[in-house]
């Protein structure tokens, strides 16, 4: 599939909670991370989506937010993969940071230069990328 988001992650689909109007969908990567999409109940039927197949997650990179640090906080967001950044690619106003996951997999990021300054952000560093699920588009085969 060729897509306009930056971040693809396949993955096998390992629950899924069906609520009122939306379907929380569970999905663990090939690398042993686990990815939560937030989707209506009526896409999970068009896509006939159930636990054991195989799915693609996308999620746009300007939806990804950097923590470096926590302090005593916790987020809402369902997703926080921890990561390494790999690369940084300064442009004019913005950054886009390359982040690897233990498994393999790779998370592009968009953030400001300011943004990169402010949070410290270097090769190597351990960081945690953060999206929430309802940032996350799923694809099936037909």
């Amino acid at each position: 599939m060729k897509a306009s988001a930056r971040n693809q992650f396949n993955g096998t689909v390992s629950n899924v909670v069906i609520g009122a109007v939306n379907a929380e969908v569970f999905i663990s990567l090939n690398g042993g991370e686990e990815l939560v999409a937030s989707i209506t109940k009526e896409s999970l039927e068009t896509l006939d989506i159930k636990i054991g197949i195989e799915i693609l997650a996308l999620v746009k990179a300007p939806q990804i937010i950097i923590v470096s640090d926590f302090g005593d906080y916790k987020l809402s967001a369902r997703n926080q993969l921890k990561t390494t950044i790999s690369e940084i690619k300064a442009g004019a106003v913005n950054a886009e940071i390359i982040m690897e996951l233990s498994g393999g997999e790779v998370i592009a990021a968009t953030v400001t230069n300011d943004s990169v300054e402010t949070l410290g952000l270097r090769k190597g560093a351990e960081v945690t990328a953060i999206f929430k699920a309802g940032a996350v588009i799923l694809a099936v085969e037909n």
